[in-house]
Parts: C-alpha cells; sequence; structure tokens
C-alpha cells in the first residue's frame, strides 16, 4: 500500500481491524460443556454452541471447514418433535446424534455426506440433534440409549 493510501485510512484503521476482528469470528459462540455418558460406564466431555433459535439453527454447521475434535453443534428445539436435518453447504461429514427429552440418544446418523441435500430424518419425536465430527460416535463407541448430558435435557 502507497503511502498516501495509508495516510488516508490512518483515521479509520482501529475500527477496519475491528470489523475484520468480528467477520473472522462471525461463528464464534460461546461454547457450552456437554457430556455423552455411555451404557458401558464411559463418559465423553466435549466444548459445544448451541443452536436455539431459527436463524442459527438454520446456520448450523454451514460452510466450516474443519471443527476440533472436542467440539460440536447441539440444536435445541424448544420442544419434542421429529425433525430432519441435512447437509447442504456443510463441507464437514458429520454424526448426528437424535436426542428425546430425557437425554437418551434415540438414533446416530453416522458419516452423513458433506454438501447433500437428502434429508436426515429422527424417527421419531426429539427435542434436540447434537453433531459431532464424523467417526467419533464408533471411535468412542456411543450408541442410541447412551445418555446427553447438558441443561437441556433437565427442564
Amino acid at each position: 500500500m502507497s503511502r498516501s493510501v495509508l495516510q488516508r485510512f490512518r483515521p479509520v484503521l482501529p475500527a477496519l481491524c475491528f470489523v475484520a476482528l468480528l467477520a473472522g469470528s462471525v461463528y464464534a459462540q460461546a461454547l457450552e460443556t456437554l457430556a455423552i455418558a455411555t451404557q458401558g460406564g464411559q463418559k465423553q466431555s466435549f466444548r459445544v454452541e448451541v443452536a436455539r433459535n431459527d436463524a442459527d439453527r438454520a446456520q448450523g454447521l454451514m460452510y466450516r471447514r474443519s471443527m476440533p475434535a472436542d467440539q460440536g453443534m447441539l440444536f435445541d428445539f424448544g420442544r419434542v418433535e421429529p425433525v430432519s436435518m441435512w447437509m447442504q453447504n456443510t463441507y464437514l461429514s458429520l454424526d448426528m446424534l437424535f436426542i428425546r427429552p430425557d437425554g437418551t440418544i434415540a438414533r446416530i446418523a453416522a458419516n452423513t455426506e458433506p454438501l447433500s441435500t437428502r434429508t436426515i430424518p429422527s424417527g421419531e419425536p426429539v427435542l434436540a440433534v447434537l453433531e459431532l465430527n464424523a467417526g467419533t460416535t464408533a471411535k468412542l463407541g456411543i450408541k442410541p440409549g447412551d445418555r446427553v448430558e447438558h441443561p437441556i435435557f433437565k427442564r
């Protein structure tokens, strides 16, 4: 950048840097702790973003290219009903855990297909869906019937 351009933008550089920082963290939400207790007695903790409103649930994990192994996204639907998910604009393959209101896992859709518009149904009424990196459930031995521990299951 030339010196004259820098001089013209110098007064607004702090604001531009702040906007760039916000744009880079557009997906950043406060992470909450969630644990999964398997029927075999193992417990695994994750840090999750919680999608509690329509806009956050619609956005989900779309456009992300990576996610740390100990993180995920919990979709809180606020009421118990059959739900369907899809992978449009989602580059990550995911394991989707469909969770009943008591926190038990009803169904797992493992290794979902990135960028697919195929719907993935819950199979029964659920309160929430947990998305983890593909292969996590198999690696950790997580199965239907295991219990997810998070405050939304204590309502």
